[in-house]
């Protein structure tokens, strides 16, 4: 992690090295650690390191990669309390010295820890298991993308908007690709509308394995996705022809266009779904909801159905999808919601989810 406009380093010590690496500085630890000895040094070229103060300064240093840690300056005025090494004591003075780099972790407990990565470096068997997890999915994506192919004549001749046919292609894909991997755990199931009843669905967002877990629900219901997503070999192909929206997130006039055509598949019998964050949550907590899906469930006066997903962010966090962690997903489907006015409805679901994540 880059970190910008850092002061001049001072002459380091040897301590029997060819050239020291590293720049000590004490921490702002709580103050039962500084009892303890702990202080943070950081390795300018790759490395923040955390040390254990000793006898000996050659000793008790713990390194982690700098893509794990925040690093960042503070202004703060040094106290000699800290149990800062003697050399430190003796090259900076205490009274002159006004920067120090902090090693910032996530070990500080802010976020949600089970949504968000640990300091260390991930296991082997989690980067082996997204390997398998990415070779099962496209296996099993080549033989039902030839089914759906032959299959989609006939869905635009006689199933063009539901393209029930379709959806069940990818809940069994989404269902043959999880099972393996992940257990899913779902509540609520009868308060899913009848499959013949359009409505529109929406979540919390917080891992790329969101999507499969929802398609196993088994609804036919029409997505949103990003317009570079249909370029991808297989994959793109398929969410064409089971009928996803495209969308440009930056385009006003691709965002009006998208809520347009949701309104005419809810009017001509399908369903639609949105994730109203926008994006996927990084640190588990529950985003602002944006009001394009209540519109659209206003205006239609078709029923809206919440639905909270958990643990998904704990297997493969946002921004790390080459992983997945051992773990189960819970789905609870909440009871419907209608109404006229967006704004209320749009409270009112993301109360829902959100007092769902708050008990669990």
């Amino acid at each position: 992690m880059a970190v910008a406009s850092h002061p001049p380093r001072p002459m380091l010590p040897r301590f029997g090295y060819k050239q020291s690496r590293f720049v000590v500085a004490p921490s702002l630890l709580p103050q039962s650690c500084a009892r303890t000895g702990l202080y943070t040094v950081c390795s300018p070229p790759k490395q923040a390191v955390l040390g254990v103060s000793t006898n000996s300064p050659r000793n008790g240093y713990l390194c982690f990669p700098r893509k794990n840690l925040g690093v960042s300056w503070h202004y703060f005025k040094p106290i000699e309390g800290l149990n800062r090494p003697s050399y430190d004591k003796i090259l900076h003075n205490p009274n002159k010295l006004s920067r120090y780099i902090v090693a910032r972790s996530e070990l500080a407990g802010t976020g949600n820890p089970g949504a968000w990565h640990p300091l260390s470096e991930y296991k082997l068997s989690s980067k082996v298991r997204g390997i398998c997890f990415y070779a099962v999915t496209a296996v099993n994506a080549i033989f039902l993308f030839v089914l759906m192919l032959v299959a989609h004549p006939f869905i635009l001749l006689f199933d063009r908007y539901r393209r029930r046919f379709h959806h069940f292609i990818a809940k069994t894909w989404a269902t043959f690709t999880v099972t393996p991997f992940v257990k899913i755990k779902y509540e609520g199931l009868e308060n899913l509308p009848p499959p013949d009843i359009p409505a529109v669905y929406v979540s919390n967002h917080q891992s790329f394995l969101d999507i499969y877990c929802l398609l196993t629900l088994g609804r036919s219901f029409k997505l949103i996705s990003k317009t570079s997503i249909f370029l991808y070999p297989i994959i793109g192909w398929a969410m064409f022809m089971m009928g996803v929206i495209p969308l440009k997130r930056m385009d006003v006039r691709s965002q009006l266009e998208c809520l347009k055509r949701c309104m005419d598949l809810t009017v001509k019998g399908a369903s639609v779904f949105f994730f109203p964050e926008g994006t996927r949550s990084k640190d588990g907590k529950l985003g602002a909801f944006k009001k394009g899906a209540f519109s659209v469930a206003a205006k239609t006066k078709v029923p809206l159905v919440p639905i909270t997903l958990m643990g998904t962010g704990k297997i493969m966090p946002a921004g790390m999808e080459g992983i997945l962690n051992v773990g189960s997903v819970k789905v609870v489907i909440h009871k419907p919601i209608e109404g006229s006015d967006a704004e209320v409805l749009c409270n009112e679901a993301r109360n829902t989810i959100a007092d769902e994540l708050n008990r669990q």
